[in-house]
């Protein structure tokens, strides 16, 4: 999937490494560029919202879309984190990540077992978006984020349904991605074992559409739902 962007940042462009974004192991599987920062956000929709609330941590799922160096994430206007972060001008400190298995590492030893992977690490400062325009913008893309092409075959929301939707923005500024690939790491004294050792692909998979029971006859799946 590929959400819509704004203005295609330099490239080779990278992040600005910080404490937060340096992971203190595997530091080799870091990157801080663009464009695999980009391409791992672009690819998902489910993301990780991570704050603090009265004192204890809390991490919700939720949708997210992408434009330009955005990330906005919506909910309920009664939500506790949304309301949070328009509650006071300096906003919501945050954690949002995003991850993708892409295979099942199995060694010879316990130990060793991981995962191929790939994910993202946004830390900030999240804020409600107020204004109406960039709001709409910002539901079209969380829409495409999850069906590309999708905001512009479906009717826009109502303004009541504007006025029941909360949306807040975390600037991509203090960003890192970490990506594992390859087999596993058996140790030498490990390699004559009788155990099976290697990689299970993992991929997402999407069936067949199913339409809605009450869809009008004559109206056939669009041909971009072909090409998730």
């Amino acid at each position: 999937m590929t959400a819509t962007t704004e203005t295609p940042a330099p490239a080779g462009a990278s992040y600005e490494p910080t404490d937060r974004t340096v992971p203190s192991r595997s530091r080799e599987r870091a990157r801080y560029d663009r464009e695999t920062v980009h391409a791992i956000l672009d690819q998902g929709y489910v993301c990780h919202l991570g704050f603090v609330r009265d004192g204890a941590p809390v991490v919700l799922p939720t949708l997210y879309g992408r434009i330009g160096e955005t990330l906005y994430l919506h909910g309920s206007t009664g939500s506790r984190p949304l309301l949070a972060a328009g509650r006071t001008d300096p906003g919501l400190p945050v954690c949002v990540t995003v991850t993708h298995v892409d295979g099942l590492v199995l060694a010879r030893s316990a130990f060793h077992h991981s995962l191929n992977y790939r994910s993202v690490v946004v830390h900030g400062t999240a804020r409600q978006v107020t204004d109406e325009d960039e709001r709409r913008r910002a539901l079209d893309a969380l829409v495409d984020q999850v069906v590309p092409g999708r905001s512009a075959d479906s009717r826009p929301a109502s303004a009541k349904e504007l006025a029941a939707t909360a949306v807040i923005r975390l600037d991509l500024a203090e960003v890192s991605a970490k990506v594992r690939t390859g087999g596993p790491n058996d140790d030498p004294e490990d390699l004559d074992l009788p155990y099976w050792s290697g990689v299970v692909p993992v991929a997402p998979a999407y069936g067949a559409p199913v339409p809605a029971a009450d869809l009008a006859p004559g109206i056939a799946a669009p041909a971009y739902l072909a090409e998730l």
